[in-house]
């Protein structure tokens, strides 16, 4: 069985990377003022974060139609027997779901849509470790036994300066408890059955990456073989730091750097920090 891979922009994998590896990517887009841009495809990382911050309003973000997706997976099913598709987590976006459906009306070719139940570079090592399978020849059925292996030590937290736009956003769950008095605090959040819900109430931002920054070595003082990324909404010098602090006393571990593209950084606005990992 041919075995393709595809996931949608949210992983935030590089055009470089996904060429190398064979990953195939349907794209979110964001809204300024009615024109829409596909990210990682119209516009940059770099340029979004400037629009915002020239735009009166906030954009507004929109998942990849069913149509579009059908286009993607019947050119596929030329080369492939089947597809894996890994994407954002289906309770904050309509894409996995989208993917189900019209994974239904092509012909040709199998779809095994997989929920990574998270977003941004977590989501993008379910799809990277799926096109290393897919590249050894491995079955569906097995691409899917791992990526859920993985699933059992994946973790991620996050923080971000205003909880505003994930307010208005309607992506944080349980918001109404955190609007408030909580504006002024720097909630670490994670994803919890499917959802951004809050984590833990910190005082300052500070202390919150403190937080994260600690969780993490704590899983990495009980010897495991990690693989971590240091996430930023352009303030990389942040993510850069973070990771050298970790590296110094963690060398052996597999690090990178990645970023919260136009789509999640709508969502949690610039200057949010993010930290992933999982047991390889």
């Amino acid at each position: 069985m041919k075995l393709a891979v595809m996931t949608d922009s949210t992983a935030y994998i590089s055009a470089d990377e996904r060429k190398n590896k064979n990953i195939h990517m349907v794209p979110l887009s964001v809204i300024f003022n009615d024109r829409s841009f596909e990210e990682e495809i119209d516009i940059t990382t770099e340029e979004f974060y400037q629009k915002v911050k020239q735009s009166k309003e906030l954009p507004t973000t929109s998942q990849p139609s069913i149509g579009y997706i059908t286009e993607k997976l019947e050119e596929l099913a030329k080369d492939y027997d089947a597809v894996i598709s890994v994407h954002l987590s289906s309770r904050i976006s309509g894409t996995y779901q989208a993917v189900v459906t019209a994974g239904e009306m092509v012909e040709g070719i199998d779809v095994f849509p997989y929920d990574s139940e998270m977003s941004c570079m977590v989501q993008g090592f379910y799809a990277l470790e799926a096109a290393n399978l897919a590249q050894q020849g491995k079955s569906a059925e097995e691409v899917i036994a791992r990526l859920d292996e993985m699933k059992e030590s994946m973790r991620a937290y996050f923080m971000v300066d205003d909880l505003t736009n994930l307010q208005r956003g309607g992506r944080l769950s349980g918001a109404q408890a955190l609007v408030g008095s909580l504006l002024q605090v720097k909630p670490i959040l994670h994803f919890s059955d499917k959802l951004i819900v809050p984590f833990e109430k910190i005082r300052t931002r500070k202390k919150a990456i403190s937080r994260i920054m600690g969780m993490l070595e704590s899983d990495a003082e009980k010897g495991k073989n990690l693989r971590v990324v240091f996430i930023h909404g352009n303030a990389e010098a942040t993510a850069i730091e973070l990771r050298d602090e970790f590296l110094k006393k963690y060398p052996t571990m597999e690090t990178s750097i990645s970023y919260f593209g136009p789509v999640i950084g709508t969502h949690l606005g610039e200057g949010a920090i993010g930290v992933g990992w999982y047991v390889k």
